[in-house]
């Protein structure tokens, strides 16, 4: 498939969003750029945030994965599981209760002003770097089977995927999201599904064949729980994926303004719910995939493409969707797929940031009434220049499988968040809200010395994503020993 033809497809693709963005951005007001009105219906937001949630790191990162670490990663994705039922029956009822539109403000209701902040700059530096992974993902792909050809600069490639996001996202913000989600969710689910069936078909297997292979057996191992050192073994890794759902979902705005847009609280469960088991099921297809695309790579001796000179395993499906002659309806559909899983999740991160700056730094509700639709319009412009910045440097530092970095970063981010909700949530305790900073900074440069000590220090043991609970663990731990007595409560809980 040449750059021509791709950019054709991607240009047609972002013409249908833009058709979209026209009907649902008409009101062009604050009210359905944060909340789409509280008029979204349940079934429509599950299934969109199915691609918001998978995004390019699920599409290409997984099957990438596959190959050094084979089905491990579904041990996480279990984790994923129990963590959206604590965000559905513990953290949603919260939110609805309280009527907020950054889940931030909840901080600034239960403890203070400085809490509130904390948790705001926690999300907005989580969010800004997560966007940023994915967005680099995609950006990678297009440079190196796209804009490579035509002697275009990374740099550029950046800044027009994200120009493209913009355009779409800056009238309808969220009300445009729900929607261009549902489609964006849709196009990647055929793409994987018909990569399946016509690399099946090159090898001459059937589904229940390849399920039965010999050579599935090489990669298809979940659990692994022989040595508990390793960074792999089952606990750790879902208690991490626990953790990770419930910070990267739950107390993530740009994931959680979806459901808050759901006309009621019931409605917001309903939507999640569902979204989690189907959410389970895609991922396991992903693996699937992943050892079919390391399979199909052994058979016809497809080498995993250089980037700088170093194997990229997150390349091998487009090298193999795009180059090793399985057809245009495969090329075609990955296109699609990648396109969409990608923007999904970047085009809400995108409106997430702004809703985040706009309420949480802004106060943009005690602007005059006049100058709120310029300000969110100033913002977002800010927020889409400040992700091309953060990706083009991703470019000269990132030197990890791509998934596995962004899960590594959550454990620093979103580990005060943790600590923060929970003691607002299982407490009654206020706390000295001036000193609620120094923990939050002290509990990450903790956490960060704790990651960087060599594992032959600790007996062999290689510290994993339980650096996320351990991170929440000492916020918590540091807010209990700042908390008032009780009787200074202000009479905000969950």
């Amino acid at each position: 498939m040449t750059p021509t033809y791709i950019l054709t497809l991607i240009g047609g693709y972002f013409l249908l969003l833009l058709l979209i963005s026209y009907f649902t951005g008409k009101n062009d007001s604050n009210n359905d750029f944060f909340k789409a009105g509280k008029q979204s219906p349940w079934y429509l937001v599950a299934f969109g945030m199915v691609g918001a949630s998978l995004s390019g790191v699920t599409f290409i990162s997984v099957p990438g994965w596959v190959e050094a670490s084979e089905f491990s990663y579904m041990q996480v994705v279990f984790g994923y599981f129990v963590g959206y039922l604590i965000t559905v029956y513990v953290l949603l009822p919260v939110y609805y209760k309280q009527n907020v539109t950054s889940i931030y403000e909840y901080l600034d209701n239960r403890f203070g002003f400085v809490s509130y902040k904390v948790g705001a700059v926690s999300f907005f530096i989580s969010r800004v770097l997560g966007a940023a992974f994915r967005l680099f993902l995609v950006a990678i792909v297009l440079q190196q089977f796209v804009f490579d050809a035509w002697n275009v600069r990374f740099e550029v490639t950046v800044a027009l995927s994200i120009l493209l996001i913009w355009i779409y996202t800056f009238r309808g913000g969220i009300k445009t999201i729900v929607w261009t989600d549902t489609l964006q969710t849709l196009f990647m689910l055929i793409a994987v599904i018909l990569s399946i069936y016509f690399i099946l078909e090159q090898l001459d297997w059937s589904f229940s064949q390849f399920l039965a292979s010999e050579k599935l057996q090489e990669y298809n191992k979940i659990f692994f729980t022989d040595d508990f050192l390793a960074k792999n073994h089952f606990i750790k890794s879902f208690l991490g994926g626990m953790f990770v759902t419930i910070c990267m979902t739950g107390l993530d705005q740009d994931m959680m303004q979806k459901n808050l847009t759901c006309k009621t609280l019931k409605d917001a469960q309903k939507n999640m719910l569902s979204f989690s088991v189907v959410l389970v099921v895609v991922t396991f297809v992903f693996m699937l995939l992943g050892a079919l695309l390391f399979i199909y790579a052994d058979e016809y001796q497809i080498s995993i493409p250089l980037m700088d000179g170093q194997p990229k395993s997150d390349l091998l499906f487009p090298e193999i969707a795009l180059n090793s002659g399985l057809g245009i309806t495969v090329a075609v559909t990955f296109m699609l797929g990648l396109i969409a899983a990608a923007y999904s999740s970047a085009d809400s991160a995108l409106t997430s940031l702004t809703t985040s700056f706009c309420v949480d730094f802004l106060g943009i509700d005690q602007k005059p009434q006049g100058k709120q639709r310029s300000i969110r319009k100033t913002t977002h412009v800010a927020m889409s220049l400040l992700l091309i910045l953060v990706v083009i440097v991703f470019k000269h530092v990132l030197d990890t499988n791509v998934i596995d970095g962004l899960l590594q970063v959550a454990g620093y981010t979103y580990g005060p968040l943790l600590g923060l909700f929970s003691f607002g949530i299982f407490t009654k305790y206020q706390v000295k809200d001036q000193l609620v900073w120094l923990v939050a900074l002290l509990s990450v440069l903790i956490i960060f010395g704790i990651a960087q000590i060599p594992s032959e220090l600790l007996g062999g043991y290689q510290v994993g994503y339980e650096l996320l609970p351990m991170n929440g663990l000492l916020t918590f731990i540091g807010l209990w020993l700042i908390k008032k007595p009780s009787n200074k409560l202000n009479g905000v809980t969950g």
